[in-house]
């Protein structure tokens, strides 16, 4: 059995005429994030983290923001070609610990329900996914509401 653990980080800017998506959740708020797909960036951090583990790239590579099949594409359909991807190398996810970090808005809404289509985008219990949420107490971009980041770590088995 061989073990790894893989690490994504993503960030986005916050803009006007743009919904706000996270965790595949549409979430009321008069900004969303600017980006060549939905740039919901809980996801993008879980599939660079889950790439990085698998030693399969990153989304740059798979997704290039350069190719227009991409635009305005849902993230968490390009989380269901991440998994393909794993299925094809027999890759098992043992689990996904992440964390978004936004001042506004509240995130814990909407939490049950990323962790439900972040669930079923990789066919996983949905106990092996967990997604938290902070701020940065006013500080930096994240703080001053000019962008959203999001980290995640998984654990995969090959």
């Amino acid at each position: 059995m061989n073990i790894r653990v893989g690490l994504g980080y993503d960030v986005h800017k916050l803009c006007e005429n743009r919904e706000l998506i996270l965790g595949g959740v549409n979430i009321p708020y008069e900004k969303g994030l600017l980006g060549h797909s939905d740039a919901d960036v809980l996801v993008h951090a879980i599939m660079d983290a889950l790439l990085g583990a698998s030693k399969l790239g990153d989304i740059g590579v798979l997704f290039p923001d350069t190719d227009p099949k991409y635009k305005n594409i849902s993230s968490i359909t390009l989380l269901k070609y991440v998994k393909e991807k794993l299925d094809e190398k027999n890759i098992k996810i043992i689990n996904i610990d992440s964390i978004i970090v936004a001042q506004r808005p509240k995130m814990r809404p909407y939490i049950s329900k990323m962790e439900e289509n972040i669930s079923k985008a990789l066919n996983i219990s949905v106990d092996n996914i967990n997604v938290k949420a902070t701020t940065e107490e006013e500080l930096g971009f994240t703080g001053s509401g000019e962008g959203i980041s999001s980290k995640a770590v998984c654990l995969i088995e090959l």
